[in-house]
């Protein structure tokens, strides 16, 4: 019984939250990622698309959770239309692992913001694509172009990459040029939120939280039971990392 009572408190608290005017929020800066959770009920996985930000003050803050079976356009701009509708405003970037539906949806909804392809996602892939070898020398090429201080200068140290390696590892350059813009658009803000911005390891990092507890409940009945869970133990990270970190001068 008093769990049964601490379930139906999260579920309010829940419903008063994903409904909740974002009008006031003064999001900054966006991540956008996909967590999958097995249901023992239908014997299947369900996807919960997570929306973070980091406000203009450097709060981290948990904008949104919806349950999705594929990262489609559809379920996308469906879960982005619904921000804008409670008062969202653009965000001057938005940081994804590159997905197809969530990148359109993006778009279609925010024309005017900043995709930014997730490095930590990225770099898997160019890993995958050179042999293990190789990879030292590959791997300090790529973070020396992640890092570069200006988008003309990483333009061309990704040109000289391409030109070393093109006959050897042909799939490594055509990956690198793949989403080209968008695997630079972090060198467009502040040199010290880069690092914030350039990887959606923000998200991730929540999501480590959270398998610390679906890990000892491998298969939840069923969707509500997901939910509930996954919002009961992110929102709770995101008020231990609600801190103002940014000064007045880079607000």
């Amino acid at each position: 019984s008093t769990v049964s009572e601490l379930s139906a408190t999260v579920s309010a608290e829940y419903e008063a939250w994903r409904t909740r005017d974002l009008s006031q929020e003064t999001v900054t800066y966006l991540f956008i990622d996909t967590v999958y959770e097995p249901l023992r009920r239908w014997g299947q996985k369900t996807g919960i698309l997570c929306v973070w930000a980091i406000c203009e003050d450097g709060r981290k803050v948990l904008v949104n959770l919806s349950t999705t079976n594929s990262e489609s356009y559809e379920s996308c701009v469906e879960v982005l239309r619904g921000l804008v509708k409670r008062g969202m405003r653009t965000p001057a970037t938005i940081t994804t692992d590159g997905a197809l539906g969530v990148t359109k949806a993006i778009d279609t909804m925010w024309p005017k913001a900043l995709r930014i392809r997730c490095w930590f996602h990225k770099m898997q892939n160019f890993q995958q694509k050179v042999p293990s070898q190789a990879w030292p020398e590959v791997k300090a090429l790529l973070v020396d172009l992640r890092d570069a201080p200006t988008r003309e200068k990483a333009e061309q140290r990704r040109d000289v990459i391409i030109e070393q390696y093109q006959r050897e590892f042909p799939e490594l350059c055509r990956c690198l040029l793949d989403d080209a813009d968008a695997s630079l658009n972090h060198l467009a803000v502040p040199q010290r939120h880069q690092q914030y911005v350039r990887t959606s390891n923000l998200v991730e990092r929540a999501f480590v939280e959270e398998r610390r507890r679906t890990k000892v409940i491998p298969h939840l009945w069923d969707e509500g039971s997901v939910v509930i869970l996954v919002y009961g133990v992110l929102i709770r990270v995101s008020e231990r990392w609600g801190k103002k970190c940014f000064s007045e001068f880079e607000q």
